[in-house]
């Protein structure tokens, strides 16, 4: 992984660790439905944010390489990416 990416993505990590917890607790002490929401909402643009590291990184290093082979490598990394943004198979 690359240095820099892995910092950022494990600094989006626990981010998104206490987000969740400060979820939990908006739940256990029934705070206003929308607020709750609202934070929820937040966690997925920040997972949305950590996704996009990791393919930034899956992109730069494993597909830039798979591409460099050819072959069976280069179409293991198209159906990866397809994967990736949920269109294999449709």
């Amino acid at each position: 992984m690359i240095d820099d990416i892995k910092k950022r993505a494990l600094h989006r990590t626990s981010i998104l660790e206490g987000q969740l917890r400060g979820v939990t607790k908006m739940i256990e002490s029934e705070e206003y439905c929308m607020d709750i929401i609202t934070q929820s909402r937040a966690i997925q643009r920040s997972l949305e944010s950590l996704n996009r590291l990791l393919l930034e990184n899956h992109l730069r290093t494993h597909v830039a390489h798979m591409f460099e082979e050819g072959g069976e490598d280069r179409e293991r990394a198209v159906a990866e990416l397809l994967r990736a943004f949920d269109f294999a198979g449709k």
